[in-house]
């Protein structure tokens, strides 16, 4: 009975394949120039910061020239999209369309917006904002997508990961196919047992509400051939946020919430592993969690400065200097631990909140599937009982 209910919603997507002509380029035209202004048409500030990171980044890139456009809409990629997006659950977008409604709303809607796709008219809509307090204080801010909008940025992110992932550093874990934040801990374990003791502590100012828009679409449009795909992408970027009853333009970030976001962040974080790779350095970086590992205070010292230095004016990202630190590792945190020796110890901190979200994650009253809580869970039991 499920596979049948699957396999409806799928069919509720994906339709009958269409016999359209690919493209209507005359209505195209404008549409590909309004979405590429970040990159041809950006103000002079903007046009220094993809000037610099034109310059730090000349090594050679392989533009994929496929119709990569279509790939996204292939009718196999779009109900493994719906699947997946399914199984996350999640609460409606702005349209205030429910998962048990989507199937019904996509046999009247995708027809219609999978044609303004590949004419280039598609305009995503606002996403909804959301604060979730963070355990201890604070909130984090989530932009939540419809679920049509849902759907079409994970199979952009299904036919893209394989393209990026493997260029990817072998020292960055964070929203990637078989990596996680045990590997990570490992690797500065690692790191630390080899004499490099001294953490380089950066600290992004939240990220993902700071990504320069222009800077990233240039780094996808060094890789992407498919100037649709790309104004499909840069849609979402502005596509602005829902905030009371008002809609917010996005000139800058990327919101988390979106099955998309994960991989944008790897795209443009991936120049500042290759930067550090190219310097000689030794790290780990999860997400936008990062730290470097050298011999001496003096020499962290130095890093912290140029490393700042880069990621402010090549990725045009903010450091938050008060929260960013050099100390040995056996005094600094890397994702809730501390690293002393062959031990390997939770900060206070990230035991409270690690007790915190096994509770909600095994709590009885939490509308998910047991699929996506085994999923969750699965993030944390990874970790050996023994010290590693």
């Amino acid at each position: 009975m499920q596979a049948v209910m699957v396999q409806k919603s799928a069919e509720a997507i994906v339709g009958a394949q269409e016999s359209e002509h690919r493209r209507a380029k005359q209505r195209e035209t404008r549409s590909r120039r309004e979405d590429l202004a970040p990159i041809h048409q950006a103000r002079p500030g903007q046009m220094r910061a993809a000037a610099n990171t034109h310059r730090a980044l000349k090594q050679d890139e392989v533009k994929v020239k496929r119709d990569l456009l279509e790939d996204v809409l292939d009718s196999d990629n779009l109900a493994r999209a719906w699947k997946r997006v399914k199984a996350n659950k999640g609460a409606p977008g702005i349209d205030g369309v429910t998962m048990e409604d989507f199937p019904t709303h996509a046999r009247a809607h995708w027809p219609a917006v999978r044609k303004q796709i590949r004419e280039g008219r598609y305009q995503p809509q606002a996403v909804r904002r959301v604060e979730i307090p963070k355990h201890g204080g604070g909130k984090r801010l989530l932009g939540i997508p419809t679920i049509m909008d849902r759907v079409i940025q994970q199979a952009i992110a299904q036919v893209l990961t394989p393209i990026f992932d493997p260029t990817f550093s072998e020292s960055s874990y964070g929203f990637r196919p078989g990596r996680n934040a045990h590997q990570a801990i490992r690797q500065v374990q690692a790191t630390v047992k080899e004499g490099r003791n001294i953490a380089v502590d950066i600290d992004l100012a939240k990220f993902f509400d700071t990504v320069n828009h222009d800077v990233l679409m240039n780094l996808l449009g060094r890789t992407i051939a498919d100037k649709r795909l790309l104004c499909l992408i840069g849609r979402y970027l502005r596509a602005g946020v829902l905030v009371g009853e008002h809609i917010k333009p996005s000139e800058v970030g990327t919101p988390q919430g979106g099955p998309l976001s994960p991989l944008l962040a790897n795209v443009l974080l991936h120049q500042l592993d290759r930067e550090l790779e190219r310097r000689g350095h030794r790290f780990a970086r999860y997400a936008d969690d990062l730290i470097i590992l050298v011999r001496s205070p003096r020499a962290a010292q130095r890093v912290m400065q140029s490393i700042t230095r880069y990621l402010e004016t090549v990725l045009q990202l903010q450091v938050n200097l008060a929260k960013s630190k050099v100390a040995p590792m056996s005094e600094s945190a890397f994702l809730g631990f501390t690293i002393k020796g062959k031990k390997v110890r939770w900060t206070d901190k990230a035991l409270t909140d690690f007790k915190h979200r096994i509770k909600k994650l095994t709590a009885r009253n939490w509308g998910v599937s047991m699929e996506y809580r085994l999923k969750k869970l699965g993030h944390y039991v990874t970790f050996p009982r023994k010290p590693i």
